[in-house]
C-alpha cells in the first residue's frame, strides 16, 4: 500500500510540473487577434476544414469592448480552460486507480 501511494504522488509531482511556468528566456510570438489573422492560421494549421466558426464568435464584441479584445480574450480563456480540463482528467484517473 505505502509503495502504491509513493508511486501515485510521484505521478502527482511530476504532472504538476506540466502546470509550472517556464524558467527558460523569454520568447516571442505573433498574436493573432483579429478574424483575417484567425482566418490565415486557421487555413495554415489545417488547409482541409480552414475556418470554422458556428457561432460567430471571431465577429463579437463582449462588455463593450474592442473586437480584437474579445478575440484575445475568448483565445486566453480557452487555454485556461484546456489546463483546467488536463488537471480534472489525471485527478480522475488518480481517483479512479485508488
Amino acid at each position: 500500500i505505502t509503495m502504491m501511494k509513493l508511486a501515485t504522488y510521484a505521478a502527482l509531482v511530476g504532472s504538476a510540473a506540466a502546470f509550472a511556468p517556464a524558467q527558460t528566456g523569454r520568447v516571442s510570438s505573433a498574436v493573432s487577434e483579429t478574424k483575417a489573422d484567425l482566418e490565415a492560421l486557421a487555413a495554415k494549421a489545417n488547409p482541409v476544414v480552414k475556418f470554422f466558426d458556428p457561432l460567430n464568435l471571431a465577429e463579437a464584441s463582449f462588455w463593450g469592448t474592442s473586437n480584437e479584445a474579445t478575440i484575445g480574450f475568448l483565445r486566453e480563456s480557452e487555454v485556461k480552460h484546456g489546463r483546467v480540463a488536463m488537471f480534472a482528467f489525471v485527478g480522475y484517473i488518480v481517483h479512479s486507480n485508488g
